[in-house]
């Protein structure tokens, strides 16, 4: 593994799921069919010396619980393994989406709250990460959960930033706010929003 410099410094890997057979039938081919080679990344990422790794599922696919559960688990070895990096989760519901099924385990608001609340407990360190994929509501009550990290502006068509907006999207957005309107809310709950925090100046 080669040791990364200053070029890389935040990785984000989500496992999706950690029910292997399940993980098969969404990803039957193509570079992340392997399932155990994904699984495998964070330690791999973690010997190279990256900065920040962010993980998560994406919830809906499997009984949540499950797979939560096994996502605390991996957050606490890499944690003891590799713990001179800086951990964050996330937790995107399963949204409608071009070529997609439908969740086949449906969490509600109330639900979401609970798992935050639980991560939370369970780490006063680890960054939590609030997507866009969850209603401007439903964010701006969260934020007082404990999230530390919340995406504006997002775009989820593959290639999304440089292709033509009517591209297909892997996902439905919820909130469509931009990143002056999230800073605006996070004033107005007494909230500092910070654009940067990874630069070698700031340590």
């Amino acid at each position: 593994v080669q040791p990364f410099r200053d070029e890389l410094n935040t990785v984000l890997v989500y496992q999706e799921t950690y029910h292997q057979e399940d993980y098969k039938k969404h990803h039957p081919k193509g570079k992340k069919s392997n399932f155990q080679y994904r699984l495998d990344t964070p330690d791999r990422l973690g010997r190279a010396g990256i900065h920040k790794m962010g993980l998560g599922v994406l919830i809906g696919l499997e009984d949540w619980r499950t797979d939560c559960f096994y996502t605390a688990l991996h957050l606490d070895y890499l944690e003891k393994t590799y713990w001179q990096t800086k951990y964050s989760l996330s937790f995107p519901r399963l949204r409608p989406a071009e070529g997609r099924l439908p969740p086949k385990v449906e969490m509600s608001d109330r639900e979401l709250v609970q798992l935050i609340c639980a991560y939370r407990l369970l780490n006063e360190e680890v960054e939590l990460s609030l997507s866009t994929r969850e209603s401007p509501a439903f964010r701006d009550q969260a934020i007082r959960l404990g999230i530390t990290s919340i995406s504006a502006g997002s775009k989820t068509n593959p290639g999304g930033y440089a292709v033509a907006p009517e591209s297909l999207e892997q996902f439905e957005i919820s909130d469509e706010r931009g990143p002056a309107e999230i800073a605006a809310m996070l004033r107005r709950q007494g909230y500092e929003p910070v654009w940067k925090d990874w630069d070698a100046a700031l340590a």
